[in-house]
């Protein structure tokens, strides 16, 4: 069994289960998206509990250059460098393979557990009720014991067996949110459709995100041409 980085066991354990997400990164492209969730869910003001499968590892140190130990954790302080010291501080991070480690086990309670990226190969084996890592085990607890699973799968095109694995998942409670950020709230950046995503996500989570932008009805002035901005007022 491994012991987990960033903050100590006594910390983390002292932490309200409703103030406590499990995030598990696996091998779909998109880890943009999981390090934006992990800031988001610390600022507000929750404790994460994170893993990352064999292949979510190599995804992460491809798209994020962030290195993991041989078991699948992250140095704390590789963690600091990647998601800043405060938001590193409210993650504890487990080994892949740690089956003993708090959210493999229904006791140990959560507000939810979110995989993001998750891979179509995850996301069989959870809609399959199959435990390979401490990712795919957690999700099978949150179904086990009628908790929040938010699944966030980034692949394209879906064959029917991914979109049969995702309508079992729904059936069985779980919350589909696709890695297909919307552009009616007019982003500018690539980071501006990152953060709308990751809002959709802690909506479907049931987290209050201050910073998101919510839709409040088209304008009633016309639009403006595409690459330019609306006039203020005077």
């Amino acid at each position: 069994m491994s012991s987990p980085g960033s903050t100590s066991k006594t910390e983390h354990a002292s932490t309200p289960p409703a103030r406590r997400v499990f995030v598990g990164l696996t091998g779909a492209s998109g880890h943009a998206y999981g390090r934006a969730l992990l800031v988001a869910l610390t600022e507000a003001h929750y404790s994460v509990d994170l893993a990352l499968s064999s292949a979510g590892a190599k995804v992460l140190l491809h798209e994020q250059g962030v290195a993991t130990l041989e078991d699948g954790r992250i140095a704390p302080q590789v963690l600091s460098r990647w998601l800043g010291e405060k938001a590193a501080s409210n993650i504890r991070v487990w080994g892949r393979e740690d089956v003993g480690a708090p959210p493999a086990s229904g006791t140990a309670q959560g507000a939810a557990v979110i995989i993001c990226p998750c891979s179509m190969g995850t996301l069989a084996r959870v809609a399959a009720g199959f435990s390979s890592n401490l990712v795919e085990r957690a999700a099978d607890v949150a179904i086990k014991e009628r908790r929040r699973l938010i699944l966030v799968p980034r692949e394209a095109p879906l064959s029917e067996i991914h979109l049969e694995n995702m309508l079992r998942l729904s059936r069985l409670g779980a919350t589909i949110v696709p890695a297909s950020p919307g552009f009616y709230h007019l982003p500018t950046s690539l980071d501006d459709l990152v953060e709308h995503l990751v809002s959709k996500i802690l909506d479907a989570a049931g987290i209050e995100r201050v910073s998101a932008i919510r839709w409040a009805g088209l304008p009633t002035e016309p639009p403006a041409e595409p690459g330019t901005t609306r006039e203020e007022p005077s």
